[in-house]
This record gives C-alpha cells, sequence and structure tokens, in this order.
C-alpha cells in the first residue's frame, strides 16, 4: 500500500483500493472530466453534422483528431483543466477552455467558439455522469453480479439434494433442502435484475432552462428537440429526458439506485443466513495457510467476509438511499445541491463492489459439513408431526393436528421410535399406518 493510500480518509481509496480500482476510470475526477471533454467533442461533431451554416466547411477528416482529444486523454491533461479551474472557478468553463486550446493546436481556431454552443453546464453533466454510471454497470458491476449469481447457481445445483431443518422464528421447522434455499436467492436477485435492465440511463439536453432558448434563437429554423433527442439517444446511446428544467430530473437515476439497493438487501440477507449456517457447524471454512482467525483465539476461523460484506453493503444502501431521495428533488429550475451529491454515486458503487467480492469469497471458502446435516434432521422428529397430521386429516380422522400436538409439545423425547409407537396407536389401516412410518426428517423435504 502506497503512502497516499495510507493517509486517505475514505478505505475506498485507502485499504480496499486494489479491490476497487476498476471503479475509478468511471467515477474519478479525472473521470468525471474526461467524459466531459468527450462530451463536449460529439456534441461539436454533431453540429458539424447537420450542418450549422459556419461548420459546413469543417473538414470531416479532422473527427478522427477530435476524439483523439478523449480517447487519449491522460492525467496530464486532466491535471491541466484542474489548473484551468482555478481561475476559472467553474469545472465545466475549464473543460471548453481546454479543448478550445486544442483546437488552436490543430489549427481549428476558426470553429472553437461553437464548443460549447447554446448549452449550460448541466447539459454536459448531465449527459457525462449518466454515461459514465452506465458504462460503469455494464463493465464493472454487471460481470460482478454475474459472478456471484454463477456460485450461487454453481452451489445451488451442488447442493440440491442435501436435506436440511429449516428453522421459521429459529426454531425447527418442516424439512428443506439446502440447494432450494440458496436458489430462493438466485431467483429473488434475478428478478430485482430484470428490473434493472428495465431502468432507461436518462440525460438532459436542452440549454439553461431545458427550452432550446440559444440555439433556437440562433437557428430558428432547426428542429432543435430532434437534434437532441438523435445526440443523446445515437451518439451516446442514452435515454432523452424531455422537457426539463435546466437539470435532469434524476428519477430514473433514484430508481436504479433503489432497485441496485434492492439488490444490496437480498445480499445482506444471504450474508447473514451463511454467517449463521456457519455458526451452527452447518459449514467449516477452508483454511489458508498463515491466516490468523483471532489474535486470541488460535482455534477460530470466523465467518469475516460474510461480515465485511453486510457492512459494506450497509454503507453503500444508506448512501443509495440518500442519492435516489435527494437527486429528484430540486428548487424551481434548479439548485446546486445536486452538483456535490452526484460527485458521490461511485462511493456506494465502490462499496457493493467491495461487498460483491467478499461475499464470494465467502461463499468460496465453504465446506458442506454433512453431518450436521444429518445430526440436526435426526435430533428434531417433531417435524414430521406436520406430515402425519396431513394425511391423516386425508383420511378423515377425527382431531388429528391435536393428537400430534399432545404428542410433540411433551418434554420427552421424539424420536423415530416415539413416533412408530404413536403411529401403531392410531385407529387406521396398517397401510396408512406403513406409509405414516415411512416419513422420516431426511425424505420430507417437499418439491
Amino acid at each position: 500500500m502506497s503512502l497516499n493510500q495510507l493517509n486517505a480518509i475514505s478505505p475506498i481509496d485507502g485499504r480496499y483500493r486494489n479491490k476497487v480500482a476498476n471503479t475509478a476510470p468511471y467515477f474519478s475526477e479525472e473521470a468525471l472530466i474526461k467524459y466531459r471533454v468527450r462530451v463536449e467533442i460529439e456534441y461539436f461533431i454533431a453540429l458539424c453534422e447537420i450542418p450549422l451554416p459556419q461548420l459546413k466547411n469543417f473538414n470531416a477528416a479532422k473527427f478522427d483528431a477530435l476524439r483523439d482529444i478523449y480517447l487519449n486523454f491522460e492525467t496530464a491533461d486532466a491535471t491541466e483543466i484542474k489548473e484551468i479551474e482555478k481561475v476559472t472557478n467553474h469545472d465545466v468553463k475549464a473543460v471548453e477552455y481546454f479543448i478550445k486550446k486544442k483546437f488552436d493546436a490543430l489549427k481549428l481556431s476558426d470553429f472553437k467558439e461553437f464548443i460549447h454552443f447554446g448549452l449550460t453546464s448541466q447539459d454536459i453533466n448531465n449527459t457525462a455522469i449518466p454515461l459514465s454510471l452506465k458504462e460503469a454497470m455494464n463493465d464493472v458491476y454487471v460481470p460482478l453480479y454475474y459472478e456471484i449469481l454463477g456460485k450461487l447457481d454453481e452451489l445451488a445445483t451442488a447442493w440440491a439434494n442435501v436435506p436440511m431443518l429449516a428453522r421459521t422464528h429459529g426454531q425447527p421447522a418442516s424439512p428443506t433442502r439446502l440447494g432450494k434455499e440458496i436458489s430462493v436467492y438466485v431467483q429473488r436477485l434475478k428478478e430485482q435484475f430484470n428490473l434493472l435492465n428495465d431502468i432507461p440511463s436518462a440525460a438532459k439536453f436542452g440549454g439553461a432552462t431545458g427550452n432550446y432558448n440559444a440555439h433556437k434563437v440562433a437557428y430558428p429554423n432547426i428542429d432543435w428537440k430532434a437534434f437532441g433527442q438523435k445526440f443523446v439517444q445515437e451518439k451516446l446511446g442514452l435515454y432523452h429526458s424531455f422537457p426539463t428544467t435546466q437539470i435532469e430530473h434524476y428519477d430514473h437515476m433514484a430508481a436504479l439506485f433503489d432497485t441496485l439497493k434492492r439488490i444490496n438487501t437480498i445480499i445482506i440477507d444471504l450474508d447473514r443466513d451463511f454467517w449463521t449456517y456457519v455458526s451452527m457447524d452447518y459449514f467449516k471454512q477452508r483454511i489458508k495457510a498463515g491466516e490468523v482467525g483471532s489474535s486470541a483465539m488460535p482455534h477460530k476461523v470466523n465467518p469475516i467476509d460474510f461480515e465485511n460484506s453486510e457492512g459494506n453493503l450497509g454503507l453503500a444502501n444508506a448512501l443509495f438511499e440518500h442519492l435516489s431521495a435527494k437527486l429528484p428533488v430540486s428548487r424551481l429550475q434548479r439548485d446546486l445541491t445536486d452538483s456535490t451529491v452526484l460527485r458521490n454515486i461511485g462511493v456506494p458503487f465502490a462499496h457493493t463492489m467491495i461487498a460483491f467480492q467478499s461475499s464470494l469469497k465467502g461463499l468460496g471458502k465453504l465446506l458442506l459439513n454433512k453431518e450436521k446435516f444429518e445430526q440436526d434432521l435426526e435430533n428434531n422428529w417433531a417435524v414430521v408431526a406436520e406430515a402425519i397430521q396431513t394425511i391423516l386429516r386425508r383420511e378423515g380422522y377425527p382431531n388429528p393436528y391435536e393428537a400430534l400436538k399432545g404428542l410433540t409439545r411433551t418434554n420427552a423425547k421424539i424420536n423415530q421410535q416415539s413416533i412408530s409407537d404413536f403411529v401403531d396407536t392410531l385407529e387406521v389401516s396398517d397401510a396408512i399406518k406403513k406409509e405414516l412410518k415411512v416419513i422420516t426428517p431426511s425424505n420430507y423435504t417437499g418439491i
């Protein structure tokens, strides 16, 4: 770990930097600047393609050189823009001046006043940020999500036929199968991911108050709404929000954060369940040579990965909650409260990525302790009472629930023999008695 990381205030840029370094190209200050440059360049090219009268002589062969400004964007370029910002005290204006200098270097000075033509800074921010978020989702989040889903699917298949004592309210309940319980998480995650895919990555592009005022007054005969929609949707691959105020209303982004929060909540539920299964000795954990489980107790192998995941997901969800509640609210046509909040969207995203990796690590350590599963089932023969009383109901036996309640709520030990003895006292046919005696905690697992 570098000295800078040791002095980082946030563990995202310190302790956990190696786990989330792949999010920096989307959420860092440099990344935001680069995305702004990208939007400004693509916007200028789009104006050339109308073409505006003053840009009809722009050499289209220069488009590649313009795109190289953001394709080859480096830290030195971001640093230069930050130096300009010290003078302008405006981050987007600094980007505009930086690109104008590039135009001068490319001998395109005659066209540079059409950089940022008719725009407000929010036209750049409200396209650059959704674009960076969309690409982070596709490039970083989705692959890791599928890793977790794949691992859970693998475990659900491997342990599909492992009978397990269920617990409702913490008490022994009708048996289930371990693979089925894991498949519950698989299905929950899939359903929320499907909702996630339905949320558009929305962007605003329409000038100072969303009406293309400056564009229309300069070129009244151009359909600027159609231009904006084509630019946002075809050039940037985003959904064009219209009408808007000066800012995108962030309703879709809020929906995204709410859905990410729900997925995280499912993983928290999973983390806590597996933590509990480990504490119940249902699983052992793979031991890595040299690792220390406790500074004081040498025997311990703690389920720290599930704990780390739960803690990071809690942080992520607290921030996602604030983002989704705050961003859609802005005074009149705009205030600046969204600006500082938007700079933090990478924080819950990074905590989520840390958590996903921790959950994956925890799942990868699990070693099935089949004997413990079998022992718990054998120690809880009372759970077959539901099956017996249900068959008795089918046969029209009088008060079957009450009969089983009397048997199972005594302090006497309930085991296979006591169940068998009870069945022998029932006034039913031998065939029914045989059917009842076949039922065990291990085979009474449903479908």
